[in-house]
This record gives C-alpha cells, structure tokens and sequence, in this order.
C-alpha cells in the first residue's frame, strides 16, 4: 500500500533523520520526498509503501506518534488513494 506522510514543525536538526528511521523500523519504503523550510517552519511531504497484509495505516501512525513528539513535529499518514480520489472528482 502506498502512503503519503506530512511532517510539519519548527526546524531543527535531525528530522529527516529521525521520521526516516522510525519508517525504516517500521518496514516502510520511501519512494519520494519534498521538503522545504518556510521562514523557520520546517515541512516535509514523503511518499512510502508497506505490506499492508503485515502492518495497518493504523499500526504506523501509531508507532510514529512518540517519533514525532520526541522530534517535536507533527507527522500525518494517509493512504494515497485518498489523494488520487480527490482529484478525480
């Protein structure tokens, strides 16, 4: 299953390093990755895939949920079938 994660917050070090390796943990794939800081915001949109016979959408939200709060951002996961949806309306 394909997902599309958002991670949002102030900048600082280590970010990338800590949402890429929680995914990792996590057997999720990292297909694509956009980021950029805006005025001291940091903001990151990845696109990953996992077995979804193994783990939920559910299952990684949760175990990313003190990876976000250690790094102090906030880290969404959707499945991409939301986003193809939405624009095919």
């Amino acid at each position: 299953m394909k997902v599309i994660l958002t991670v949002t917050g102030l900048d600082h070090e280590g970010i990338i390093a800590a949402v890429s390796t929680g995914l990792a943990d996590l057997h999720v794939n990292i297909l694509n990755v956009s980021q950029t800081l805006m005025e001291g915001y940091f903001t990151m949109i990845m696109q990953g895939e996992f077995d979804e016979s193994k783990q939920t959408i559910e299952d990684i939200q949760a175990a990313m949920e003190p990876i976000g709060q250690a790094a102090q951002v906030e880290i969404r996961i959707q499945s991409e079938a939301i986003f193809e949806a939405m624009h095919t309306l």
